[in-house]
């Protein structure tokens, strides 16, 4: 039998080595807020594992399946990792329908789900990152606002752009395209590599493209972060810093959009500390 202590164990393991931008700030929680937001990561990580693994597509499919049917009766699982989310559950007003909402998401990645316009990516980026902001918010708290679940959706779509914007090259690679169909027609961008695996973009379409989903993306931040007024100190330095990081990471994108075309953009581990050090501190990143 799993125990508590053992389940959450477990979770902070996979948290501390996976987690390489987010645990700068989990950490910044007190412990019964960290443990429990380390559980969230864990069981969000399987999801994205699954999708992202070795197995055949058909198996892929069943394991998500499958997965989603344990969270039907988490209560009931002796997995290490649902026991500590259950716990989490009966603890904070977790949403845990939401990790059905990731597991929709994952399962549009593997049915090679393309995006005809912005609002269709949005309703893709609700369902892998949104959920995610959400789970979060159930584990922090809030004051009483009825849009506090609303911008802690807002600021999971804003990092999710962020990760879009980032990743188009590897994204590519692996025969997957985010960027919505009407804006890359718009800016006149055809997608391609060339023969060193890079980004092609011959009359700056692509570059433009970028700065303008980077200003978008700036709009869906400056909503999101509104949460932050509605947090205790502690919960609020910890999504400060993990959203920082990817505003970091934005500014320089919307900086220069052509760092992205040969190289996967990150920040070193004493900028991100960085963050989170102003984060706690409660100055902007």
């Amino acid at each position: 039998m799993t125990t508590l202590t053992t389940a959450y164990e477990t979770c902070e393991a996979i948290t501390r080595t996976e987690a390489r931008n987010f645990y700068y700030g989990i950490r910044l929680l007190p412990p019964a807020k960290r443990t429990s937001l380390c559980a969230v990561y864990a069981l969000a990580r399987r999801i994205d594992d699954i999708g992202d693994g070795d197995l055949a597509l058909p198996d892929k499919t069943t394991a998500l399946n499958g997965l989603k049917l344990e969270l039907s009766d988490i209560d009931g699982s002796t997995d290490p990792v649902l026991v500590a989310v259950a716990d989490t559950a009966r603890r904070f007003p977790l949403p845990v329908g939401a990790f059905s909402e990731l597991v929709d998401g994952v399962q549009m990645d593997l049915n090679g789900t393309r995006y005809d316009t912005f609002e269709q990516l949005v309703d893709y980026c609700r369902c892998v990152a949104g959920s995610v902001g959400r789970l979060c918010l159930g584990v922090f708290g809030s004051r009483a606002d009825p849009r506090a679940s609303e911008y802690a959706d807002a600021l999971g779509i804003a990092l999710q752009q962020v990760n879009i914007l980032r990743d188009i090259r590897e994204d590519l690679t692996n025969n997957r395209i985010y960027l919505p169909s009407e804006d890359l027609h718009r800016f006149g961008v055809r997608l391609a590599l060339d023969a060193n695996g890079n980004l092609v973009d011959r009359d700056g379409g692509l570059a433009r493209f970028i700065s303008f989903a980077a200003e978008r993306a700036r709009l869906w931040y400056e909503r999101g972060l509104r949460l932050l007024p509605l947090l205790d100190r502690r919960s609020a330095a910890s999504a400060a810093a993990m959203s920082g990081i990817y505003r970091r990471l934005l500014d320089q994108i919307a900086t220069n959009p052509r760092l992205v075309y040969d190289r996967r953009l990150s920040l070193s581990g004493w900028q991100k500390a960085s963050v989170a050090v102003r984060a706690l501190a409660g100055v902007s990143s």
